[in-house]
């Protein structure tokens, strides 16, 4: 039996998601609403000690770190592969999670959570969000979520996701000149983990703020067009939800442009 503890707009669950949507596996889902800091709740922490979504649990026993989840089940469930057949290609693979985990992802925060998680934290006397934030397991991710909740938008931390954002769309466009997909001619656990960091763009109507590529472009549309994307990824962002979104990226786009290279400032 497998389970996921998982939020919609969780890029990290969504490439998990993904996985388990492009391998046709049966899963079911626990909601872990993160605006409301479930994910620090005892009962979740017993089964995720970093308090992160997702978590997956297989047979009773959790799994956690969403790339680490991708190649769990690219183990435990070989066929179909999301793995390049050669050993080059598998580094490619795992150059571009690497890149997801490392500096991807803590840019994405970034630029999500002012708008997302940053709204209710605000709604709650000042005692409760600070002893929320107190119990943040990691000290690094402790203080920047205390920055996003201060400054928003005009924390110090949003100028690099920028950069860290333009930055990796030219490499993914290098990339791209050798395959269809970044490690190569196949969908793999690199697209998978890429692909909702380009949701978040979308759902906030940036992309055109971030990507000038047509390769890019391309790529995400291919991604976009599978059925694991829309099952796992766009069925949770329906007519209403996705307007809204994108009225509040539309009112936060000078915000973000202002960090912009000079030459994509638009």
């Amino acid at each position: 039996m497998l389970e996921l503890y998982t939020h919609p707009m969780s890029p990290c669950a969504q490439k998990v998601r993904l996985v388990l949507h492009e391998k046709g596996l049966e899963w079911t889902s626990h909601h872990v609403e993160l605006s409301q800091k479930e994910n620090l709740r005892p009962e979740y922490l017993a089964l995720n000690p970093l308090g992160v979504v997702p978590t997956l649990v297989h047979e009773g026993r959790p799994v956690i770190e969403s790339s680490i989840i991708c190649e769990y089940l690219e183990d435990a469930f070989p066929a179909p592969s999301l793995r390049p057949e050669d050993p080059h290609g598998r580094a490619r693979m795992r150059f571009w999670m690497k890149q997801v985990d490392n500096r991807l992802h803590p840019a994405c925060g970034a630029l999500q959570w002012p708008l997302i998680m940053r709204p209710a934290l605000l709604e709650k006397p000042v005692e409760e969000r600070e002893a929320l934030l107190a119990q943040v397991p990691e000290a690094p991710r402790r203080e920047r979520q205390r920055r996003l909740l201060e400054h928003g938008l005009d924390a110090p931390d949003v100028s690099a996701a920028v950069g860290t954002y333009c930055e990796l769309i030219q490499a993914m466009d290098r990339a791209l000149a050798e395959g269809e997909w970044v490690a190569g001619d196949q969908f793999s656990l690199a697209d998978a983990s890429l692909a909702p960091y380009f949701q978040t763009l979308h759902q906030f109507d940036w992309l055109d703020l971030f990507v000038d590529s047509d390769r890019v472009t391309h790529w995400y549309e291919r991604c976009r067009e599978r059925e694991s994307y829309r099952e796992a990824v766009s069925r949770d962002f329906p007519t209403e939800t996705l307007a809204q979104l994108r009225r509040d990226g539309q009112a936060a786009r000078g915000q973000v442009a202002v960090h912009l290279p000079p030459a994509s400032a638009q």
